[in-house]
């Protein structure tokens, strides 16, 4: 299947922030399941769920439905070479803080989840208790809050 690097800001193998929608089902196929947003949401976007393979993808319409998050819980996925879900939360936080990104928000959900936020890279981590359970990660917003798409 596909390369399971996550590139921050980038996208995660060839699953790259800013395809269309076609782009991304000549690449991965027709997902399993397609959601609306709900009125209530934030933005209004499509999640597309690859649920055998761990993968979300969110198209956002403010964007033009361009690919621009994608949740995985696939355990293959890698950081910087690393296997990011064998690692703790102490050990996930060494792995950023090796690549000198300090800037951590971190937060006991009301759902009993625990995230580790790092919001300059658009990355979100979220543990049941010491074990990763999914990572929630996007393009880049620049500080004009514009989005950074990446070079195709």
């Amino acid at each position: 299947m596909i390369n399971k690097d996550i590139r921050l800001g980038k996208g995660l193998g060839k699953i790259k922030f800013g395809l269309t929608m076609e782009e991304v089902e000549k690449l991965l196929g027709e997902p399993e399941e397609i959601e609306e947003s709900e009125e209530e949401d934030e933005f209004e976007h499509q999640a597309w769920n690859y649920w055998e393979e761990g993968y979300s993808l969110y198209f956002d319409k403010e964007d033009d439905y361009k690919l621009s998050c994608i949740e995985t819980a696939n355990r293959e996925v890698q950081l910087w070479d690393e296997r990011i879900f064998e690692m703790s939360r102490d050990q996930v936080k060494s792995l950023f803080t090796d690549h000198n990104i300090t800037d951590v928000e971190e937060e006991e959900m009301e759902t009993g989840e625990y995230r580790i936020s790092y919001e300059k890279e658009m990355i979100d981590l979220y543990f049941d208790d010491e074990q990763l359970i999914a990572i929630n990660f996007g393009v880049f917003i620049n500080d004009n809050l514009e989005v950074v798409w990446p070079e195709k």
